[in-house]
């Protein structure tokens, strides 16, 4: 998967819709009814988005600043901040990208864009693996309350690099051009830009490795190992001296595990939810095109909304079992 946008008709098709005997522009590529739901789809989201991301985020620097933050809090921090990216670039770019259908914007805030639109998504993938890496180690491997907040936001950063390169590639893939043969219409795309499938095939997987398959992988694994460490301890000493949500300190292991066991099954479940039917789309792009070619062009736009709505879903999911 390299990112490729729900206007990105041009790509998929190879412009062999027009011909030089057509009456006109394709219906693709031209604003109609699907753009406008769309447009009302893509508002709804931000509206959600924005107002509970910006909750979550302004609740969380207050108690940064009062000195009242847990170190998970810290987590959620960044992890709002990366859907905060989805929010205000990739949102309102397709709302506004929708509405013209044609990229208005030029070459380099195309490739900008892309990287940034991308950088949101990495960055949140990377914080949920962090998260689940925090909460084992404390659990299995508690250290001192300052190495702990060394630890995280050492991971923070992590995330943060990783993200970033990871990103960049996007602005060698995506450029601006014009089509073939409607020299105004205009679309920021990735056609051309790999010399072979193989190339692309390889560059797809590796977004969804980084983006899907390592999270999910990172998020059961470390969840189980969390839940399988409570079921040895014979002593809740060590689980009382974490003061972080995941384990509260009331120090009844039961009520420590049932409340690991629900938020696992809520990150989980709704990561899978979100993005597994977007991934599956575009696996079955790579393994059987003709096939895929056959799915309504809608619903291919609508798994891509669905996948979106995750940063709609973060800040209750998030504000619910930290805050």
């Amino acid at each position: 998967m390299n990112f490729t946008t729900s206007l990105d008709v041009w790509q998929q098709e190879n412009a062999s819709t027009v011909g030089p005997g057509a009456a006109g522009p394709p219906r693709e590529i031209q604003f109609n009814g699907d753009s406008v739901v769309s447009i009302v789809t893509y508002s709804v989201l931000f509206c959600f988005s924005a107002v509970g991301n910006l909750s979550v985020f302004l609740t969380l620097v207050a108690a940064r600043y009062q000195r009242r933050a847990s170190r998970v809090s810290l987590f959620i921090l960044h992890l709002t901040v990366a859907d905060l990216f989805v929010t205000f670039v990739m949102i309102p770019m397709e709302i506004g990208w929708h509405v013209t259908v044609s990229w208005k914007a030029g070459d380099v805030a195309c490739r900008l864009l892309m990287v940034l639109r991308t950088f949101g998504f990495y960055l949140s993938s990377l914080i949920l693996i962090a998260i689940s890496l925090d909460r084992y180690l404390s659990i299995a491997h508690p250290i001192s309350i300052q190495s702990a907040g060394r630890r995280s936001r050492i991971m923070i950063l992590v995330a943060w690099v990783i993200g970033f390169i990871a990103s960049l590639p996007q602005s060698l893939i995506f450029h601006a051009a014009q089509h073939p043969e409607f020299e105004l219409y205009v679309q920021c795309v990735t056609f051309g830009s790999f010399p072979t499938q193989a190339h692309e095939l390889a560059y797809n997987l590796f977004n969804m490795f980084l983006l899907y398959s390592i999270p999910l992988i990172a998020i059961v694994l470390c969840y189980s190992l969390i839940l399988r460490e409570m079921d040895a301890s014979q002593n809740t000493f060590e689980i009382m001296a974490d003061p972080d949500p995941i384990v509260g300190q009331t120090g009844r292991l039961d009520k420590a595990r049932l409340h690991t066991l629900k938020m696992t099954i809520v990150i989980v479940a709704v990561f899978i939810v979100c993005w597994t039917p977007y991934f599956i789309m575009h696996i079955l792009w790579w393994i059987d095109k003709n096939t895929a070619e056959k799915v309504n062009p809608k619903i291919q736009r609508g798994l891509f909304i669905f996948a979106v709505s995750n940063s709609c879903v973060n800040p209750v999911i998030y504000g619910q079992y930290f805050m």
